[in-house]
């Protein structure tokens, strides 16, 4: 019977040490990282015969929209609801991000990226919940770039492939700088665009940026991310000059 297997790192708490574990499991067609980790939940025994815990691992959607079950796979950072076993090499090595606190086995604590949302205000304001009538008119091509932008998960891809995200640095990430371009985009959006460039010109913001160009290279949803630093610089070079023009 042709097989599966998997070196997952697993962790039982956040102040304990990490420890690798493997296991075997019954191959199928079309599986991906999600299901393997559901038949080892159902017989949690690893490939030498020890009965174990069965793998903690975070997952919503299961059809790449949430972000939640990303994780590094073979070395590189993934949805493991997108990543097909038949694309990859065995065995096949599965790790938590290193970039966000481990809370146990494949499951981190995303918060700071909510946390920098917040921060730089990314959400379009309305005053009430009543009917306020048709919103503002966007062009065709700025609709095709705010769609674009639109579809960022908050996976935290970007942040765990950038060298400038580390434990010496509070840079946002290039997820954080591409939404603040997507909401001073918006007509309505913009009356809150000051003070979203007030808070990523500030510690952590875009010039933190080392323009490594590697958060383009692993996003999912192929969000021109370096286009995206590359205008929201262009806009806090202008604020900033307008603020110090006092204009």
């Amino acid at each position: 019977m042709k097989t599966i297997l998997l070196k997952i790192k697993r962790r039982s708490a956040p102040e304990k040490d990490t420890y690798w574990e493997e296991f075997e499991i019954p191959y199928r067609p079309a599986m991906n990282i999600i299901s393997c980790l559901m038949e080892i939940e159902k017989n949690p025994v690893t490939a030498k015969g020890k009965t174990t815990t069965p793998v903690v691992w975070e997952s919503s959607c299961l059809e790449e929209v949430c972000g939640a079950c990303t994780m590094v796979i073979n070395g590189r950072v993934r949805q493991a609801c997108s990543t097909l076993i038949d694309n990859l090499p065995q065995p096949i090595t599965i790790e938590p991000m290193t970039k966000f606190p481990n809370i146990r086995d494949l499951k981190v604590n995303r918060q700071f990226m909510f946390d920098s949302l917040k921060n730089v205000k990314a959400w379009v304001p309305i005053d009430g919940t009543h009917n306020l009538g048709p919103g503002p008119r966007m062009s065709p091509s700025d609709q095709q770039i705010a769609y674009e932008l639109s579809r960022c998960m908050t996976c935290g891809c970007c942040l765990e492939a950038c060298p400038q995200v580390n434990d010496r640095s509070e840079f946002m990430g290039a997820a954080i700088i591409s939404q603040v371009r997507l909401f001073n985009m918006h007509e309505t959006g913009k009356m809150y665009a000051d003070e979203r460039l007030d808070a990523i010109t500030g510690k952590g913001g875009v010039g933190d940026c080392g323009n490594a160009q590697m958060c383009a290279e692993v996003c999912p949803k192929e969000i021109p991310l370096t286009i995206s630093i590359a205008e929201v610089e262009r806009q806090s070079t202008k604020h900033m000059f307008k603020k110090l023009l006092g204009s």
